[in-house]
């Protein structure tokens, strides 16, 4: 049994891995799926003596059903010079959907394609046409909600907690040449080169954020790049904040869009989990 989608030259797909469908057809396990949406919290309930493997998941993303017109304005050059999007469609960009089973977390983030077309007028400056400026250019913004198929492998005996939400910020507080090191040799890695590489990024609130740590947390000091902060993490995913961390979906576009989109199936997040239940406790040893 495979999702799959084929959009827009997209093609996502995930896979009931072959021992759990082989446990399906012998009634071993029972093939389930969970559907959530619109609120950035959600739970998937385990039954008591028994347990859930996830193994995939769809996922349309928050921020389809409108369009975002902009004018760009008389000092906007049209050729070679990069044009930021505007603040409600960047909020939707960048999406991430975790999972907590009481012992482990799974942060996973996703890109989201903001779709950019010309709505005219175009009026090129008549008096200085070699400026390459315009008197007047409109764009239009539209997200591309299209479906994402993910294949993971995720087990619980325990609830499963389920959270969505936005991310508009990941703040590069510090960067650092990487010395040669076992870890880091020259030639293969960053080891020994010149650039200034990102040591440490805030993915949360601005009193105490989660901070990406790389190379590594464990040993950062070994490179040379100081005492570890605190909230030091080795991996990249956000925290939940309103400006520099993780945003509720239906809080930013309550807020910034307005009740009808709200109250728009087609704006909100949706995202269906497909998992097998087994019906007994959970083995002492995964396969």
């Amino acid at each position: 049994m495979v999702g799959l989608f084929n959009k827009k030259k997209k093609k996502m797909s995930w896979q009931i891995p072959t021992q759990i469908e082989q446990d399906i057809i012998a009634g071993k396990a029972t093939y389930r799926t969970f559907q959530t949406g619109n609120g950035g919290q959600s739970i998937l309930p385990v039954p008591a003596n028994a347990y859930v493997v996830i193994f995939g998941y769809d996922f349309s993303p928050a921020g389809g059903g409108f369009k975002n017109l902009v004018n760009l304005g008389s000092t906007t050059s049209v050729t070679g010079v990069p044009i930021q999007n505007s603040i409600n469609p960047r909020w939707f960009e960048t999406q991430q959907i975790s999972f907590y089973t009481g012992t482990d977390f799974y942060p996973f983030i996703h890109h989201v394609d903001v779709k950019t077309v010309g709505a005219g007028p175009r009026e090129v400056n008549a008096e200085n046409p070699a400026s390459n400026t315009t008197i007047s250019f409109n764009i239009i913004e539209e997200i591309d909600n299209s479906p994402i198929a993910r294949q993971v492998y995720i087990t619980s005996s325990n609830d499963v907690t389920i959270t969505h939400g936005l991310i508009l910020n990941n703040l590069r507080i510090s960067a650092n040449a990487i010395p040669v090191t076992n870890r880091t040799p020259q030639g293969l890695t960053y080891g020994g080169t010149a650039q200034s590489i990102n040591t440490q990024t805030n993915y949360g609130p601005a009193v105490a954020p989660l901070q990406f740590m790389q190379p590594s947390p464990k040993d950062y000091q070994d490179f040379g790049f100081g005492l570890l902060p605190s909230n030091a993490d080795g991996q990249a995913f956000a925290t939940p904040d309103v400006s520099n961390g993780l945003r509720d979906s239906t809080d930013f576009i309550n807020g910034f869009l307005g009740g009808p989109f709200t109250n728009t199936a087609s704006t909100n997040y949706f995202l269906c989990l497909h998992y097998a239940l087994y019906s007994k406790p959970i083995p002492s040893k995964q396969g």
